[in-house]
């Protein structure tokens, strides 16, 4: 097959999916694999997350990710194995501290150490924060038409459908103990067991010594702290919950997870938790580490500190596809999750997606938009660039799509918001963007002499072009203008042989006549503005430095 052909069998599919070193196949050949050694008639996929914060866009990525690899594993088998994504929350845990990013943090400091669904919701709208935070992951994953079960371990434990596996963890504790304590520091490790209680008086998740375990009657006692009375619950439901290792263990086993991905910090608690599963009769599910997101400080972003990009910020300058595309790119890499990477990401999906038709069935499995769409990428039709669209938003100082509108129908007659509702939708992310992080930096530099001259004849030449010029014709004499000192590039030779022309020349244009950085291809830049706009601009940049 040169491309992939709609009506392909799926056999064709997977024999093409079976040569791929795309990372979503890579990891589903694991699974594949497994099930050789363990065969089942489903293939369970969890995601985890700890409800404590707000959800941020690293969960929202390992979904989108699992997502991926889930899809990649139903090609490898011909969908013949049915599969399930659980996204799990942690929401029994108890609240260690007040984040910095919510309302009302006297109210949450009066439940500190009670389960997160025992914890007043402090905007108001739920029964607990925890429901609260579990709602606001779900709405969003809803948003994006995940295929997925939402899993609390609250109403796991309470309603029983983990009491087998605890159970099990209490009569094989010794075992457990003796994968832990080698982890912990020595205090720790003195006072140190896997089950934790809730306290009948306080409703507290208590972090206490275990004086006593009784496997027969599936209980543990302890000395409250307060009372100094001995108290023995029962492990079942929902008297106690685990330590976040043995639970994270306990649920692989309880379950019979196949697949679960987690961050590189968690590197030593995977192995920690994949002995304790196997120590309960359990198999450790297969996986990978990913790399972490920073802010622009470098930071890993957290939920309760609220660093790095929200979801929703996001979703304000940019389309999902473009989120989802950030999320696909080098998993085992560290990136910087800031406001920076939107515009890159925004328009290199289109890219992706331009080039799909064009590309062999194999290129094609490589190619992110297959895997962002799971096997059925949208045509493309996207006549403008986001970059572009910006550096229009920052030359007519557009404060509304219809200004934006204008360019774009001269540019490309009989393409309206109505015909191309993508392109509307990034008319808005492309306002928004510019009001919020282009607009507040700008900063016109004054131009050299010699940077004058060449402005001058830039601007006497475009004079002399027609008003419907090419973008093609337009770049070409901005080349040529450009191709003078201080601006030749000895090393890239033009296609006539002669010296090329460094991309000093190009970020000289953008910095003196739009006071930024950097901008798209001048020449489709020119286009879409206008010829005698851009010629304006110029004489105005002339001017403001003369």
């Amino acid at each position: 097959m040169s491309v992939i052909d709609p009506s392909a069998s799926p056999s064709d599919l997977r024999a093409l999916a079976e040569q791929s070193n795309a990372w979503p196949f890579e990891q589903a050949k694991a699974i594949v694999a497994r099930l050789k050694k363990n065969p089942k008639d489903e293939v369970l996929f969890e995601t985890g997350y700890g409800p404590s914060g707000l959800p941020h866009i690293g969960t929202f990525g390992e979904v989108a990710r699992t997502t991926m690899v889930r899809h990649a594993f139903r090609v490898l088998t011909e969908d013949k194995i049915k599969t399930r994504l659980l996204a799990f929350s942690d929401d029994m845990d108890g609240l260690r501290k007040v984040p910095d990013n919510v309302p009302n943090k006297d109210l949450l400091e009066q439940h500190l150490g009670k389960p997160l669904t025992k914890v007043p919701d402090p905007f108001g709208t739920h029964p607990s924060f925890g429901q609260h935070n579990n709602a606001r992951l779900r709405a969003f994953l809803d948003q994006f038409g995940f295929d997925y079960e939402f899993a609390s371990s609250t109403e796991y434990y309470a309603s029983g459908r983990f009491d087998a596996a605890l159970l099990r963890m209490l009569e094989r504790i010794e075992k457990v103990m003796a994968i832990m304590l080698p982890s912990l520091r020595e205090e720790r490790a003195a006072s140190y067991s896997p089950f934790l209680p809730i306290c009948p008086r306080t409703g507290l998740v208590l972090y206490v010594p275990v004086t006593a375990h009784d496997a027969k009657a599936g209980t543990i006692s302890y000395e409250d702290p307060d009372t100094k009375e001995t108290v023995t619950v029962p492990v079942t439901g929902g008297r106690c919950k685990l330590q976040w290792k043995p639970d994270w263990a306990m649920r692989w086993y309880a379950l019979g997870v196949d697949y679960e991905m987690a961050g590189k910090d968690l590197i030593d608690s995977v192995k920690l938790s994949g002995k304790i599963c196997s120590a309960l009769g359990g198999t450790p599910p297969e996986g990978f580490n990913y790399e972490l997101f920073l802010d622009e400080k470098g930071q890993k972003i957290s939920k309760s500190k609220g660093n790095g990009l929200t979801i929703d910020e996001w979703l304000r300058y940019a389309s999902p596809e473009s989120l989802s595309l950030f999320m696909y790119r080098e998993p085992k890499a560290a990136k910087r999750l800031y406001f920076d990477v939107i515009p890159r990401n925004v328009d290199d999906y289109q890219q992706f997606l331009d080039g799909f038709t064009r590309q062999e069935a194999r290129q094609q499995l490589q190619n992110p938009v297959w895997h962002i769409h799971s096997g059925k990428p949208p045509q493309a039709d996207m006549p403008v660039t986001f970059q572009l669209l910006l550096t229009l938003v920052s030359s007519s100082n557009a404060e509304n799509a219809e200004t934006l509108w204008g360019f774009i129908g001269r540019y490309r007659p009989g393409v309206t918001p109505q015909t191309h509702p993508k392109l509307d939708a990034m008319v808005g992310y492309a306002i928004n963007y510019y009001r919020d992080f282009v607009a507040p930096t700008k900063q016109f530099r004054e131009p050299t002499d010699g940077e004058r001259a060449a402005l001058q004849d830039l601007r006497d030449a475009l004079a002399n072009m027609p008003a419907n010029a090419s973008a093609e014709d337009i770049q070409n004499v901005v080349y040529e203008i450009g191709r003078r000192e201080p601006f030749l590039d000895m090393v890239k030779k033009g296609k006539d042989g002669r010296p090329g022309v460094s991309l000093d020349w190009f970020n000289m244009l953008y910095q003196v006549l739009l006071g930024q950085e950097k901008g798209p291809r001048f020449g489709s830049f020119v286009a879409v503005y206008g010829v005698q706009n851009a010629v304006n601009m110029i004489d105005g940049a002339l001017a403001r430095s003369s």
